[in-house]
């Protein structure tokens, strides 16, 4: 048996430790179980280590989050769906590592988001290929089920302004939605990667779908916009600036909202204005009643 045999199975047999805690309703040893693999696995996705192939390290990164999830999952008393995840779903995501050596040709069984690496600078950081993974297809969400009396909400990212837009490689959006005490309202989304350019505008025409109703949004939600783009020199994906719209901002038609400095300032309080120049991030929102 290979060292990389014996390390999946070192893995597989941690996990089945947790979900045994798990299915006897011990909660804090399962929660510490499946965090403690899922630091295991993100060290073994670094760029350092070459016992593993690209889209083992991959899929290593997805379980190692869905792990997470579960932790917090079994230690919140929050309900909010993107970081709960079942132990029937946790089960599903075994299997996966059970079968990291022979390969995953299926869907994976949750849908989560590619992670990044956090660089020293708090900058996230990729190999090229990492990258491509995380930003070129994007990690947008379908549009959610009609419920009557409820209304649904698409924003379309037009474009934004930036004064050096000619400069920027591989720009992207990263979506969240938070309350007023910067608690994750819904899952976060990526758009697709955008190279196409207008003078000083970095043109986007993407739709995003808002994963809850308009009407159960908590009091004092935001929608913010983060702007990514690629480092080549430093190699790394950077956050150039984000701006947000309020809750009794949405209404139907365009809209043009202000960029501010980086990090991101999910609480709304110590906002800096990217530039004092006319430029905004343009979006058209539309709200469905049907």
């Amino acid at each position: 048996m290979t060292e990389k045999s014996r390390t999946v199975n070192r893995w597989y047999a941690a996990f089945t430790k947790g979900t045994d805690f798990d299915s006897w309703g011990q909660l804090v040893e399962a929660a510490e179980a499946y965090s403690s693999l899922a630091k295991e696995l993100n060290k073994g996705t670094s760029i350092e280590n070459q016992m593993f192939q690209h889209e083992q390290k991959k899929l290593m990164m997805k379980i190692a989050i869905c792990l997470d999830m579960r932790s917090k999952t079994l230690l919140s008393t929050q309900e909010f769906a993107e970081v709960h995840i079942s132990y029937e779903d946790i089960k599903k995501v075994g299997e996966v590592l059970r079968n990291l050596m022979l390969g995953w040709n299926e869907p994976f069984p949750v849908r989560v988001e590619v992670p990044s690496i956090i660089g020293n600078d708090g900058e996230s950081i990729f190999n090229t290929t990492e990258f491509v993974l995380a930003g070129e297809s994007g990690t947008l969400l379908p549009r959610i089920p009609y419920e009557t009396g409820y209304h649904r909400l698409t924003v379309r990212i037009d474009k934004i302004g930036l004064k050096d837009a000619a400069s920027y490689i591989n720009t992207y959006f990263s979506i969240h939605v938070r309350d007023s005490d910067s608690v994750s309202v819904t899952a976060s989304q990526d758009t697709p990667v955008s190279n196409r350019k207008d003078g000083n505008y970095v043109l986007f025409g993407v739709d995003v779908e808002l994963q809850r109703h308009i009407e159960r949004l908590p009091k004092g939600t935001a929608i913010f916009f983060e702007l990514k783009h690629y480092k080549p020199k430093k190699n790394i994906i950077s956050t150039k600036c984000f701006a947000f719209m309020e809750q009794d901002e949405i209404r139907n038609g365009p809209a043009c909202i202000e960029l501010y400095q980086k990090p991101t300032d999910f609480r709304r309080k110590k906002l800096n204005l990217l530039t004092s120049k006319p430029l905004y991030l343009h979006l058209t929102l539309t709200i469905h009643d049907e």
